[in-house]
């Protein structure tokens, strides 16, 4: 479950499914998709512990009592924690940025890079009730989940940079022209609760276990549950609706 698309959900509720004026609506959609997420997740970590044939063991030792020293922590919180996680997310958010900019920049026949990429993940996006387009940007988007959503609006809109989503009535219009229905939003918001984790998170994941076979899994097994469920939910709306 990804903390980075709160942003992203909740714009597609309210454009989708409750309207800015229905906040209550929003909140009740928003929470029974993370019960969602909460509940595959208890069930996906019960079936690892069943497969797995290592023992584990969980020892607690009390450290000894220190009285804090208020200028010690902060120093190490921030050299620790804001100044490494920054450093790991530049290692990859600066190429990945690089990346974008030539692919926007980059035209074969007049046609933009992103755009070639996009039609070629069509078929894929189009299986799992989306397009192209939302999942160039899901891929584009490693570095922050959170710019999933901007970067699949500047494809729509031939745009080579980056903005804020700007007024929902706007961006709502926008989407539906590209295609969007409330099933392809729905697969959004399903996919966006599970997919890979940001990059900041998959280098933690390295740097606890110490094995890229873990880091491998921790990438992989989110994502194909969020396939199936889009899967799942596409398949259903096409034979019901």
């Amino acid at each position: 479950m990804n903390g980075g698309a709160f942003p992203t959900l909740i714009a597609i509720l309210t454009m989708f499914f409750a309207g800015s004026d229905d906040t209550v609506r929003s909140a009740l959609l928003l929470t029974a998709l993370l019960i969602l997420a909460v509940v595959l997740t208890l069930l996906v970590s019960q079936l690892l512990s069943r497969t797995s044939h290592i023992p584990s063991s969980f020892v607690l030792e009390l450290p000894p009592f220190r009285r804090p020293q208020i200028g010690q922590v902060l120093i190490r919180s921030v050299l620790d924690r804001t100044l490494f996680v920054l450093g790991r997310a530049a290692c990859v958010a600066a190429p990945c940025g690089l990346l974008l900019w030539v692919l926007a920049h980059i035209s074969i026949g007049e046609i933009s890079l992103l755009s070639h990429l996009s039609a070629i993940l069509d078929p894929l996006g189009q299986l799992l009730g989306m397009d192209g387009v939302i999942l160039l940007a899901f891929l584009l988007a490693f570095p922050a989940n959170e710019i999933m959503l901007p970067i699949a609006v500047m494809i729509y809109a031939s745009g080579s940079v980056l903005g804020e989503l700007g007024d929902f009535t706007a961006l709502h219009t926008l989407l539906t022209a590209n295609g969007w229905t409330s099933v392809t939003a729905l697969c959004v918001l399903l996919f966006s609760l599970f997919h890979f984790p940001c990059s900041t998170t998959c280098l933690t994941v390295h740097k606890e276990t110490g094995s890229w076979k873990m880091t491998a899994a921790a990438f992989l097994l989110p994502t194909a549950v969020g396939a199936v469920l889009c899967l799942f939910a596409s398949l259903t709306t096409r034979i019901f609706i």
